[in-house]
């Protein structure tokens, strides 16, 4: 006798998606214009308000951390709108000056900074080298005079008197002694020394044992005279030091005589030189020159001649001590300074001290030897920055941190890891006035506001650049026109309001929406620099919506052959994939590979397998450590369900392995969730899915279906490979209902639901994609339970019946212990 087949109740027919829901259809017809030659170029940027708020409200607020971080993603225009806002605001900007640093004479390791207002330091350069060059003259002119001269005279002439009356006086009472006083020489040197005298004639002492030997004198008489030479070297000492003072007197008074000669030349022309200048730095800086000049008036006398050069081939200038340094010189700047520094690194950024060879193997560094960097160029204006390039080289971020803290620059060594020895220079820091505006990411702005303690302090502002604007008639229009911007500044042929239809929806594919247009305008450009390469490649004056379509199409193929690969992976049977027929506990879902210039999607199988348990499901990609955190959550979301559905009148007594098969990467997201769920529902209740459809979508431990990210990207992903197998009318997506508004899928996709070849199936909760799963009802429950032999009655039998094995076997496996007891 045959066994009766089992009756399931039918499912419902659910909706399914018309081409009009899968796709916004940009028509030519509606935009107010045939070419976009009608176009003015739209001025600003589109579709950025708040960002555009936020900015106003940082490059106008002069107040102390209102310096401003822009978010967004790359090709929204962050920097484009950043410069041409700051053009925008040059009138208002504070006092600008020019910065020199000078020798500090007092301590040359620490120049001294001198500050002008803008246009004015080269004029003091040129003032006060202008004054050295006629002291250069002037001093030795002075120097020259008959006055001079004649007083000098008298004065050379008064130390020669003195000197050889203290020689002749000391001479004179040597003699009377027996003594002289004479030259010795010692090697090249000759110096004074008292000689005996033996037959009339001075001799040296060294040679005494010579003229006992030519019996001139006994050795007694030698030996007295070396007695009474030896006494006598104390008066000769005092007669050197004596002779030493009257020199020291005698350079003194001409010392005084040259600055007393000199003295009413330098004071004059200095004097000169302050009457032009107010300011007190400058009025002391000007009193050290005119001390240091009298001080050093040998290198004006030619003693040091200029431009001297070492034995090495090293140029010494004596009179670089007396240069200007003009680090910052502002004289052409008649607006606020704007600097956008595309290469941030230490040196660029916050200047640095140069180093000089000596020749021998050494380096110096002195005030000359200071160089700015750009937030010096922009004192009193705005820098603009990338933030990821601040941390291309160490330091730059610390140091850039310390400067907005301070307000002020130092100059100092770069702290690479190859350096020579620290200089010593440490000019004096400069006080700046600037706003920094940096460009970077969401992701770069919260790891610094998270472990930068002081970010936000020094970057109160945050403007947030939108990927995205909502699509209505003005902003079509508008986007228009900043497509005409895009084809005047790139000179660029015309496009016809066909090509520019299509660079609309392409617009919307690439916002992943509707009723969204991208605002990341760098991608919008490249298809139409692409377009207007195959408009002319075709020989065409004006660019269609077909030479957009050639461009779009060609840069996925450029950029395609990650896609193609894993197709062909498909096609060859790689990948095992199951697009038509029925199997239990096996079910298509679909994942989202990123490539470098769009993203695609393809299926994968996922399985489940149910075995006796304690209602734990295990997530085998978490056990091998290849799932995420939101993939792990969304497990433990499916487990909450079962508990939620099922587990109210028994326990959950079934041990479940969940398996993305063939993966072999990190799997993350939660829009797998569903296709789990259905598959382990498939397991417990026997009833085969539908291999032709896949499923996205997430729940929540309630059963409702939740949306998900790169549904389009998943529903073509399915299609291409059901293409690959054959269509057989039968295959199909599964989605969540909320994604419907972000469908924006290929006319291919389209053209097969037209043709009823492929369907799409929108969802709200996770029975309607059992249903459309297994043809079967998944089934109400009620006080007598769910309807009979429905999905869900199903699976609470099974329940039941894996809960009456589990007791049957704990019941034996301690019925031994209790009959122990017993005896």
């Amino acid at each position: 006798m045959m066994a009766k087949k089992m009756a399931y109740p039918k499912a419902p027919k659910h909706k399914e998606l018309s081409p009009e829901d899968l796709r916004w259809k940009c028509d030519p017809e509606i935009l107010e214009f045939d070419s976009s030659e009608e176009l003015k170029p739209l001025e600003g940027i589109l579709g950025q308000e708040r960002a555009l708020k936020a900015m106003r409200l940082g490059v106008e607020m002069r107040a102390p951390g209102y310096n401003i971080f822009i978010c967004g993603m790359s090709g929204s225009g962050k920097a484009t709108t950043v410069k041409q806002m700051l053009e925008t605001i040059g009138a208002d900007c504070p006092p600008i000056f020019d910065y020199a640093y000078v020798n500090n004479f007092k301590d040359p390791d620490r120049p001294t900074l001198l500050k002008f207002p803008k246009g004015k330091a080269k004029v003091f350069r040129k003032n006060l080298i202008h004054a050295i060059e006629i002291l250069r003259r002037k001093i030795p002119q002075a120097l020259e005079s008959e006055d001079y001269l004649e007083r000098k005279k008298k004065i050379v002439s008064n130390y020669t008197q003195r000197e050889q009356d203290l020689m002749q006086e000391f001479d004179v009472k040597m003699k009377k002694v027996g003594f002289s006083l004479g030259q010795v020489k010692m090697g090249e040197i000759a110096r004074p020394d008292i000689m005996p005298i033996i037959k009339e004639k001075p001799v040296p002492v060294f040679q005494l044992n010579e003229q006992v030997e030519q019996g001139n004198i006994t050795q007694e008489e030698a030996q007295e005279l070396v007695k009474k030479y030896n006494n006598h070297q104390q008066e000769l000492q005092i007669l050197f030091k004596k002779g030493l003072k009257t020199s020291e007197e005698f350079q003194e008074k001409l010392q005084a005589l040259e600055r007393g000669s000199i003295v009413d030349v330098v004071k004059g022309i200095i004097d000169n030189l302050k009457e032009r200048y107010n300011e007190p730095k400058v009025m002391n800086y000007l009193e050290q020159v005119e001390k240091n000049i009298l001080e050093n008036i040998q290198i004006f006398k030619g003693v040091k001649p200029v431009g001297e050069t070492t034995e090495e081939g090293f140029v010494i200038d004596y009179f670089k001590e007396y240069n200007i340094n003009i680090i910052m010189d502002n004289s052409d700047t008649n607006e606020c300074p704007i600097i956008i520094e595309t290469s941030p690194t230490y040196s660029n950024l916050f200047g640095a001290i140069e180093r000089i060879n000596d020749g021998k193997g050494s380096f110096f560094s002195d005030f000359t030897n200071i160089k700015s960097g750009s937030l010096l160029r922009a004192n009193g204006g705005y820098i603009v920055l990338n933030v990821m390039h601040l941390f291309e080289e160490p330091g730059v971020w610390k140091t850039l941190k310390r400067v907005l803290t301070y307000n002020k620059i130092e100059f100092q060594d770069s702290p690479t890891v190859f350096q020579m020895s620290t200089s010593t220079l440490k000019p004096e820091p400069i006080d700046i006035e600037l706003k920094v505006i940096l460009i970077g990411n969401q992701h770069i702005y919260s790891l610094l506001s998270g472990y930068e303690y002081d970010f936000k302090k020094m970057f109160k502002v945050k403007a947030d650049f939108d990927y995205e604007i909502k699509r209505s008639d003005k902003v079509l229009t508008e986007y228009a026109r900043v497509v005409k911007k895009i084809i005047k500044k790139e000179k660029l042929k015309e496009f016809d309001n066909s090509a520019i239809a299509y660079l609309m929806e392409l617009a919307a594919a690439f916002a992943g929406k509707k009723n969204k247009l991208t605002t990341r305008f760098s991608k919008i450009a490249d298809i139409a620099r692409e377009a207007n390469f195959w408009a002319i490649d075709d020989g065409f004056d004006v660019i269609t919506a077909d030479h957009v379509k050639k461009a779009y199409e060609n840069a996925i193929n450029r950029h395609g052959m990650l896609e193609s690969k894993i197709s062909e992976m498909y096609e060859e049977g790689t990948f095992l994939m199951d697009t038509t027929g029925n199997r239990i506990g096996q079910i298509n879902g679909l994942a989202v590979y990123e490539a470098d210039f769009y993203s695609f999607g393809r299926p994968t199988r996922i399985t489940a397998t149910v075995s006796l348990g304690s209602g734990n499901i295990i997530n085998v990609e978490r056990e091998a450590g290849m799932s995420g955190r939101h993939y792990n959550k969304g497990v433990l979301i499916i487990s909450g369900y079962f508990k939620e559905t099922f587990g109210q009148d028994i326990p959950l007594a079934f041990s479940v392995n969940l398996v993305f098969e063939q993966s072999y990467g990190t799997v993350d997201g939660d829009s797998a969730s569903c296709a789990e769920i259905y598959a382990l529902l498939s397991t417990l209740s026997g009833l085969p899915i539908k291999q032709g459809i896949a499923v996205t979508g997430s729940l929540n431990q309630k059963g409702d279906v939740q949306p998900i990210g790169g549904v389009n990207e998943k529903i073509k992903g399915f299609f291409e490979v059901c293409t690959q197998e054959g269509l057989t009318g039968k295959q199909g997506v599964v989605m969540p209902i909320q994604n419907v508004k972000d469908l924006m899928l290929s006319e291919e996709v389209i053209e097969a639901v037209n043709n009823k070849q492929f369907h799409i199936y929108p969802i709200t909760r996770i029975e309607e994609g059992i249903e459309i799963l297994t043809g079967v009802k998944a089934g109400k429950k009620t006080a007598k339970g769910y309807e009979k032999n429905s999905v869900f009655d199903l699976v609470e039998q099974k329940l039941k019946e894996m809960y009456k094995k589990s007791r049957a076997i704990k019941d034996e496996d301690s019925r031994p212990a209790r009959k122990k007891r017993r005896k």
